[in-house]
């Protein structure tokens, strides 16, 4: 009997062990077969279906996720393009477009296109609550709003009224080249100091004074690498905007991003010095972007706020100081490898400009080969290297294949892809040549404008539409100004041509190296 009960008791714990088998098995198993059918469904029954793409892509953005991690984006995409043609599926519901033409209707001025929920990811929790500035704010009217107090104050006659702050930093840029590697005759990081100048150069503009990068030779509060994390938070927390409310914008207890508190810190001291008239540097014949921002407070009560000017503040200096440096590393990278540009662009700067002053503005922009040497490096080396995602309204978007892409998907181009456009810039697209940018020998006014216009069609460099840059001004001025300055008065050399240097395509098109020898200026 007592056998027979532990035989009945092995067949009962059987019994048991295999049914809560069978539920454990069902209560992983469910989730798993509901999931996957949830995205069969989805990728079975999506509008995009038709379009070429990678595998994954099609059903889920954790492949663009991965590819914003492996900072090779933009080239990644290219090779897509050459492989699928110009429209591309990057995820479920997104496809890159690398079709110059349509460049007018998506970031056109109509206020029907909205930017996608990946430029949120930029804004800030103040109080607890989410705070919009220009970039991260989707509503196109309240952009529009937030935009009228201080656009007049990025035209082109307003941002002339700053050369005297300019000239100053650029001075003191040529003379710390000078005594730490023209006079020792050391290597120099020219890259990093290009940062260091782009910084120092929008703390001038922007408070009259700088920051103090060129002075300590190095990033020494670190804000300068926390940028460059930010960024890099921005490029892939935006490829699954939904993490950013578990990471920046969690209530409970914040993940991320790095935060920029030490420019923050900067800004808010600035302006509430200045607010209270205790700002010693600050000259009124020489007005800078803090004073014209808080003037838009009294224009604009309204609209601007104290947090409003801040929000300003921190778009002047980021978007615009690591966006310049990108811009004249490439420049000077891709001269200086190729000597034919720069011995060219050496001669045309040197038979007009003297050594040691900051050339003016109004000089620099007559130098037919300055201007397309600048014009090269920013269509082959964009500071941006994402797409730049709208959504298509409901009127939906017709592509030159005769398909429609419904209202609700998103689609985008991206500044890398379309200025690399075959069909646009030739078959030697893919090659730094600023000679592209001259009238051709035989070509016609008429013809050589017409090319201009179609070729600044497809340049993104500085966005489009309504949403263009609003910096732009200021960043063309700066480099224009800048770059011959420097080229008239030192001899500037890589160290090492063959090297190659080292590049993170997310959303900045970042970069590191050029690393040269300054001596000066020969003859």
């Amino acid at each position: 009997m007592a056998s027979a009960a532990g035989e009945s008791d092995s067949i009962s714990a059987a019994v048991i062990t295999s049914l809560l088998a069978n539920k454990l098995g069902i209560l992983i198993l469910g989730p798993l077969v509901t999931t996957f059918l949830w995205f069969l469904v989805s990728y079975q029954t999506s509008p995009l279906k038709r379009y070429p793409g990678p595998f994954l892509a099609g059903w889920t953005n954790l492949w663009r996720l991965w590819l914003a991690i492996s900072g090779d984006y933009a080239p990644t995409v290219k090779r897509l393009h050459e492989k699928y043609g110009p429209v591309v599926r990057l995820g479920p519901n997104l496809l890159d477009l690398d079709l110059p033409e349509l460049s007018k209707v998506i970031y056109g001025t109509d206020g029907k296109w909205v930017k996608s929920d990946f430029f949120k990811i930029s804004s800030t929790v103040v109080d607890g609550k989410i705070e919009y500035h220009m970039f991260s704010e989707v509503n196109n009217v309240e952009h529009a709003r937030l935009k009228r107090p201080i656009v007049r104050h990025f035209s082109v006659p307003a941002v002339l009224v700053t050369e005297p702050h300019m000239d100053k930093v650029i001075l003191d840029f040529i003379n710390h080249l000078q005594k730490q590697f023209v006079e020792p005759a050391k290597v120099c990081e020219f890259g990093e100091w290009i940062a260091y100048y782009a910084w120092d150069f929008l703390g001038i503009v922007t408070f009259s004074k700088k920051f103090g990068y060129m002075e300590k030779g190095t990033d020494f509060d670190g804000t300068l690498a926390l940028a460059d994390q930010s960024i890099d938070y921005l490029g892939i927390c935006g490829q699954m905007p939904w993490m950013d409310y578990w990471l920046d914008k969690n209530p409970i207890y914040p993940l991320g991003p790095p935060n920029l508190a030490t420019v923050t810190g900067v800004a808010i001291n600035y302006m509430v010095a200045r607010m209270k008239g205790e700002d010693k540097r600050f000259n009124p014949d020489k007005p800078d972007y803090l004073q014209y921002f808080i003037e838009s407070k009294s224009s604009h009560p309204d609209i601007v706020d104290d947090k409003t000017i801040i929000g300003y503040l921190l778009l002047n200096l980021i978007a615009g100081a690591d966006t310049t440096a990108i811009a004249l590393r490439a420049l000077f990278y891709y001269s200086l490898k190729d000597q034919r540009v720069w011995k060219k662009l050496q001669n045309e700067v040197r038979a007009s400009i003297a050594p040691g002053t900051p050339v003016p503005h109004a000089q620099a922009r007559a130098l037919p080969y300055l201007d397309a040497v600048v014009r090269e490096s920013l269509r082959y080396h964009p500071s941006i290297s994402m797409n730049m995602e709208r959504i298509v309204p409901q009127s939906g978007l017709t592509l030159p294949d005769g398909s429609v892409v419904p209202g609700g998907c998103m689609v985008g181009m991206n500044p890398y892809i379309v200025g690399r456009n075959k069909g646009i810039f030739g078959p030697d697209a893919d090659v730094f040549n600023p000679d592209r940018w001259l009238q051709h020998p035989g070509e016609g006014d008429g013809a050589f404008k017409e090319r201009m216009q179609l070729w600044n069609t497809a340049n993104l460099t500085f966005g489009a539409g309504s949403r263009i840059c609003l910096g732009r001004n200021l960043s063309l001025m700066e480099i224009y100004k800048v770059v011959p300055t420097l080229v008239a008065t030192f001899d500037i050399e890589l160290e090492d041509p063959n090297e190659e240097w080292w590049t993170c395509s997310r959303w900045f098109f970042r970069t590191k190296g050029v690393v040269c020898r300054l001596k000066a200026r020969s003859g």
